[in-house]
């Protein structure tokens, strides 16, 4: 596993390389998998358009060296904890979605997002008894909709 974790942080470094990107990919272990932290002077370009460069290099690392890891475990890139922050950014759009369902009785549909970003309101609203989570829509429109739990 570890090996895994130091080909795909090589991997990164070689494309960083020769795309001419001053930036820098370190592997670290994690419960669920290896975080591939990327910094450098370019780090903003990998940040832009909501982190969709970010994205894209973290499906393809999964896609390639995915499969050495144990079942759920996966590979996660990150820059200048854009993760993290959006993590807490969506927790707290879960939560403002779960007042105003409470308070309004409709439900409350999201813009389309990535599944990792629909899993974080999934289980950010898990717990919430009198609550329902789903995903609707296709391909790149899926969205979530919070909505009340009908009483039996």
């Amino acid at each position: 596993m570890e090996e895994s974790y130091g080909q795909a942080e090589q991997f990164l470094n070689e494309i960083f390389q020769a795309a001419g990107f001053e930036l820098r990919a370190h592997a670290s272990a994690e419960a669920d998998g290896c975080v591939l932290n990327i910094d450098g002077a370019d780090s903003p370009l990998v940040r832009s358009e909501g982190g969709e460069l970010l994205d894209a290099l973290e499906h393809f690392v999964n896609q390639s060296f995915g499969r050495a890891l144990p079942e759920g475990a996966r590979f996660v890139c990150d820059v200048d904890n854009f993760r993290s922050i959006r993590e807490t950014e969506l927790r707290a759009m879960a939560r403002h979605a779960a007042d105003r369902v409470r308070s309004t009785g409709l439900p409350f549909f999201f813009g389309p997002m990535s599944a990792a970003e629909r899993r974080v309101i999934h289980l950010t609203l898990s717990e919430e008894e009198n609550l329902f989570t789903e995903s609707v829509g296709e391909g790149n429109a899926r969205r979530l909709k919070v909505s009340l739990k009908k009483s039996e």
